[in-house]
């Protein structure tokens, strides 16, 4: 059974569910409803809930940019072949890097995919760990599920070069 943990960083409340091979879900700041839907998941599991705590650790530390890399692991278990391939491939990108869509593509074996990077990328069930903001598009910040403001902070924090917004951004 996943076990949950809510956290308060310094970018907002967040969540994180894990079963016992790895962490399933990140809820982001300003997800509320998600966030209380997680809240009511009780502890289960003595492994899902040390994997729960420590990726609960991590991502306070990287909130406090105390950490640049994550050691939990993540399960990705009933995502596509080509979703995990995406995954794999961004968790390549360094910390205050970005990548573009295309790039990203190219990288996971799918050359002319960029868009289906994207589609693939909003609905990551672990960002942050899998680090979907640090993709952006060759003409602007691109998108992100946390919200585009959410983004630019991270990347900020991170010290990566933050593309300047086009129209609508």
């Amino acid at each position: 059974m996943p076990t949950s943990r809510l956290l308060s960083t310094p970018l907002g409340r967040m969540a994180v569910t894990a079963n016992a091979r790895g962490v399933v879900r990140v809820v982001l700041p300003g997800q509320d409803e998600a966030l209380s839907a997680v809240a009511s998941r009780a502890a289960s599991d003595p492994a899902a809930e040390a994997l729960a705590e420590r990726a609960a650790r991590e991502l306070a530390e990287y909130a406090a940019r105390r950490r640049r890399t994550f050691t939990v692991p993540v399960c990705l278990d009933g995502l596509s072949a080509f979703r995990q391939a995406v995954s794999r491939a961004i968790r390549q990108v360094p910390y205050g890097r970005t990548v573009t869509y295309g790039a990203l593509a190219r990288r996971a074996g799918r050359a002319g995919a960029a868009r289906a990077v994207g589609q693939a990328l909003a609905r990551n069930p672990v960002p942050i760990l899998v680090p979907c903001h640090r993709v952006v598009a060759a003409d602007g910040l691109g998108g992100f599920g946390g919200g585009l403001a959410l983004k630019r902070r991270l990347l900020a924090m991170e010290g990566a070069a933050v593309p300047a917004s086009r129209r609508g951004e």
